[in-house]
């Protein structure tokens, strides 16, 4: 019988430990019964290609790793400023779009709203440029965590302190999404 795949969204990719720490999800997605996808499974060849070329290249190979999968745990954990990273972003909304699953944890215990503030340096509804401060105590952006919430009961936070290490909540939506797929 052949696992059930779930592709691995987030900015692990930028990790210097990036293919030992996916090897560790992978591990875990394993003993759940699940074969983990991680963008960088593609093992793609970029030598000889021009910068603009060799992202569309990985572009590609992550589409075609995301359409393959039945579900998508991905980590929002707020990435080079408040939010989390534009890419782990796109391909939350390329998976709701194809009708499949989306399972998210973050590292970070802060609500959106909070982590906004503090990156705007603004204290009240509006920041400096007096554009509202999304505030309805969530994740992230209402759009990410409806798109998670679709699937389940929203997106698992890990509070452990480990940063982009951090495996606890990965687990939960692991055993999430199993037990998810196992019904479908």
């Amino acid at each position: 019988m052949e696992h059930k795949k779930i592709y691995l969204a987030g900015p692990e990719v930028f990790l210097e430990d990036a293919v030992q720490l996916a090897e560790r999800k992978k591990a875990i997605c394993a003993a759940h019964g699940l074969r983990g996808l991680f963008p960088l499974d593609a093992g793609l060849d970029l030598s000889g290609l021009a910068p603009q070329a060799a992202g569309l290249a990985i572009y590609e190979a992550n589409i075609a790793l995301i359409e393959a999968a039945d579900a998508c745990i991905a980590n929002v954990t707020p990435f080079r400023g408040p939010s989390l990273d534009p890419g782990t972003a796109y391909e939350i909304g390329h998976m709701r779009g194809l009708g499949k699953p989306v399972f998210a944890y973050s590292n970070a215990p802060e609500h959106f709203a909070e982590r906004t503030r503090l990156y705007c340096a603004a204290s009240g509804e509006r920041d400096a440029e007096g554009l509202l401060i999304e505030d309805f105590g969530l994740t992230d952006n209402l759009m990410i965590d409806g798109a998670v919430m679709r699937a389940g009961p929203g997106i698992e936070i890990d509070k452990s302190g480990q940063g982009w290490h951090g495996l606890k909540a990965f687990e939960i939506c692991v055993r999430r999404a199993a037990e998810f797929l196992a019904t479908v």
